[in-house]
Order: structure tokens, then C-alpha cells, then sequence
């Protein structure tokens, strides 16, 4: 169990090595890393099967997962972007809590496509532990992957029914 009762204590490397640990042991993911190095780590990157991943039949055979969680001065809050990018189709559909776009408040869902931004929608912030955001990220990707529909080559995310 992890307590984190002052977030400076709580380091950024031992946090990346509790992400890579937990990566390690999830269904569909291999190839678990450090990014840019494991000497300078700033992301854990893990090569995803999805079909293993969500637990039902996808459209790719391989995606990656990349995840980075980050104390900026004078925030009350953690940072993180939590993504999943099918590099065949140049696809990065991502859970960005930070103050990019104060317009939808702390936390928004990202959806990239051939290199630039399709669309971003306002979600739930959520003022937890790193983990436990991380597993409930984790826990809503096939959710928001079911919602992913193509026309004419263009990627969307159809509205929650929530």
C-alpha cells in the first residue's frame, strides 16, 4: 500500500517505477520502459496488444501506451497525460490533466489524428492518489475506445451516454 501524505515526498522516479511495475503486471502489456532513459525517466511507455488490453476484439493489432505524471510549482494538484497511441493509423487518444485548456477545466480527453488535434472534451478531474487516477484511467480506456468511430477516414469520438 502506498500512502502519500506530502506529494514533494513522494518522488517523481519512485512514482514512475510503481507505474512501470503496475504496467508490467497488466493484461495485454509488454515491453514496459522508460522514456527518454531509465537513468533521466519523465514516461513510462508499455507496447499494448488490445485485444488482451480490453478484454475484446480491436481493430489493431498493436497500440502503446504512454503515461507521465508530473508537481508543477505552485499546483495543488498532480499533473499527468495518460495516452493511448496506435502509431499505424497516427492515432493518440489521451487523459490530459493539466492547465493546457482552462476552458475545460482541470482535465480534458484528447483525440489526435494525422498530427494534429481532432477534438477535446472536458472529463472528470479526479484529486487522487497518482495510482488510483492511473487505475481509473486505465479502467475507462475501453469505454472511450468503444466510442471511437471512423468516417471517411476521420476519426471521432461519439458523446457518452453518461
Amino acid at each position: 500500500m502506498l500512502f502519500l501524505a506530502g506529494r514533494d515526498r513522494y518522488t517523481q522516479r519512485t512514482l514512475l517505477r510503481a507505474i512501470h511495475d503496475r504496467l508490467s503486471k497488466q493484461a495485454g502489456c509488454t515491453a514496459v520502459r522508460y522514456e527518454p532513459s531509465s537513468r533521466l525517466p519523465r514516461t513510462v511507455v508499455a507496447a499494448v496488444e488490445p485485444t488482451a488490453f480490453l478484454g475484446e476484439q480491436y481493430d489493431i493489432e498493436t497500440a502503446r501506451l504512454e503515461v507521465r505524471f508530473w508537481y508543477p510549482e505552485g499546483v495543488d494538484y498532480t499533473y499527468y497525460r495518460c495516452n493511448w497511441v496506435e502509431p499505424k493509423r497516427d492515432l493518440m487518444l489521451g487523459f490530459h490533466q493539466d492547465a493546457d485548456h482552462p476552458e475545460l477545466g482541470r482535465c480534458h480527453l484528447q483525440l489526435d489524428f494525422d498530427g494534429g488535434t481532432v477534438s477535446r472534451q472536458s472529463v472528470a478531474f479526479l484529486d487522487a492518489h497518482p495510482l488510483a487516477a492511473l487505475e481509473q484511467r486505465l479502467h475507462e480506456f475501453p469505454g472511450i475506445l468503444a466510442r471511437l468511430s471512423w468516417e471517411a477516414g476521420q476519426p471521432s469520438l461519439t458523446q457518452s451516454s453518461e
